[in-house]
């Protein structure tokens, strides 16, 4: 399960140390907290980010891209023919499928990236510090890895597929994060258009400096 990050908590001092009756109760109560504030923002099915996360990590990732000059991106994922496959093996199956796919998410993303369950059978990833072209590589292994990652069962493995949109935010948009998810899901869309089990993108602009996780990124799985 992904961990948002909480605040650090200090216990008072207790004048009788270690025996003091309070200690315990005290450090029962900030667990118990911090468990809370973990499943605020955490899809109990499939143990990504939930929408409430996605979309405070999203103003605040854009926010930071601003201020550094860095891009963040967003890529918008979709499972093809869910519906069908639902209605075919039963909503069990289908749940079985998301926390699945969610796996080879968390599998293949950075450790900085911000994988979330957006709704239903769509996740959302945010790309801090990516540009266009990284991204893209991540997300075309995304989607190879769920092509290539059938879900077993007992009795035989289910081949899945994905649609993915990608898009990327600089400092010189000016659109808030509503309009750049609205940009990511229409090349979903377009993927979805064009026969799905694809990755479909925004247009290249002008070349973004590269740092050392983005290059990790794009070395990683070749």
């Amino acid at each position: 399960m992904l961990e948002a990050k909480s605040p650090v908590f200090s216990l008072p001092a207790c004048p009788q140390g270690d025996a003091c009756p309070m200690q315990a109760e005290l450090t029962r109560l900030r667990r118990e907290l911090e468990t809370l504030r973990t499943l605020v923002h955490t899809d109990e099915l499939t143990g990504l980010f939930n929408y409430r996360h996605f979309t405070q990590s999203l103003d605040l990732e854009m926010e930071r891209s601003r201020r550094s000059g860095k891009p963040v991106a967003l890529l918008m994922l979709d499972l093809d023919h869910f519906k069908r496959f639902n209605d075919t093996w039963g909503h069990e199956v289908g749940n079985k499928t998301l926390r699945h796919v969610a796996r080879l998410i968390q599998n293949t993303v950075r450790r900085l990236d911000i994988p979330c369950r957006y709704g239903g059978e769509e996740f959302a990833i945010i790309l801090p510090d990516t540009s266009l072209h990284a991204a893209c590589v991540l997300a075309e292994r995304l989607r190879s890895v769920v092509a290539d990652t059938p879900l077993p069962l007992e009795e035989k493995e289910l081949a899945l597929h994905c649609s993915i949109g990608v898009d990327v935010h600089t400092s010189a948009d000016r659109d808030d994060a509503r309009g750049f998810v609205r940009r990511a899901d229409a090349w979903l869309l377009q993927a979805k258009t064009q026969g799905r089990n694809r990755v479909c993108h925004a247009v290249e602009r002008a070349a973004t400096h590269v740092g050392g996780e983005e290059r990790d990124l794009l070395l990683r799985g070749d």
